[in-house]
């Protein structure tokens, strides 16, 4: 059979754990054909990132041009944008993009920080599925969103501006809240403790592209999503690739 066809609108991670790297193995480990559309290269490990260089728009332009007249789409997953201008161009080309699921990255999982509030604002006017984690939110909103019900208040704020569903995720806590069509759901699930969680958000917002693009609602494709993440969690937990935190095991290979 056909696979289905995902596209990835990230950057790129030198150090594989996360960002179009982690959204191409993502793709790969749930059974779809990923493209991609790579809107800066970093020069990063799992200690940090020591350099950015943003693409131009209209490259990116061209390569979404490209993707889109050849391999259609049935899911579309933004990561970091990085330029505002790269968001506004998304923005515009929004209705042309099916099962949009956007991760607003402004922070990588070793603190530097990637992406400024600009860059995502312009995004929040359309229909998508919105999935910031506590500290994006936060930032989003200018304000700390630190416990579940300040997540929950988030998710419904976040909502009112657009987005058809926003999943504010728990990270360590593994404690995700669910805002979908004005009903609120936590959704609990075991921490997995484990130092190497580099690229946890990226895999989780890729995961949920893959299940929506595949027509699972939201509600249903959030926990699978989520399900898939822990098992990658788990699977790396014990690795020793890089002195930081480390990658996901996204393949399975600890199985």
């Amino acid at each position: 059979m056909t696979p289905a066809v995902v596209l990835t609108i990230a950057g790129s991670d030198s150090g594989g754990g996360a960002g179009i790297q982690a959204d191409l193995k993502t793709f790969a480990a749930l059974g779809v054909y990923g493209v991609s559309v790579l809107t800066a290269v970093t020069a990063q490990n799992t200690l940090g990132v020591t350099a950015i260089h943003p693409i131009p728009v209209d490259v990116v332009a061209a390569q979404l041009d490209a993707v889109l007249a050849d391999l259609p789409p049935a899911a579309v997953k933004v990561g970091m944008i990085g330029d505002p201008a790269v968001a506004e161009l998304l923005a515009s080309r929004a209705g042309e993009l099916p099962c949009l699921v956007v991760d607003p990255v402004l922070v990588a999982t070793s603190g530097s920080r990637l992406s400024g509030i600009d860059a995502v604002t312009p995004l929040l006017a359309y229909r998508c599925v919105l999935t910031p984690n506590r500290q994006e939110a936060g930032a989003l909103l200018g304000r700390r969103v630190t416990t579940t019900d300040d997540a929950a208040d988030a998710a419904a704020e976040l909502a009112a501006f657009g987005p058809g569903a926003v999943v504010v995720t728990g990270s360590e806590s593994a404690v995700d809240v669910v805002h979908v069509d004005g009903v609120t759901t936590v959704l609990a699930g075991a921490p997995v403790p484990s130092g190497n969680n580099h690229g946890s958000g990226c895999t989780f917002s890729s995961a949920l592209a893959v299940r929506l693009g595949l027509g699972e609602p939201v509600p249903v494709a959030v926990r699978g999503a989520k399900d898939y993440v822990a098992r990658a969690l788990a699977g790396s937990r014990d690795w020793k690739l890089g002195a930081g935190p480390g990658p996901l095991d996204h393949f399975g290979f600890a199985n």
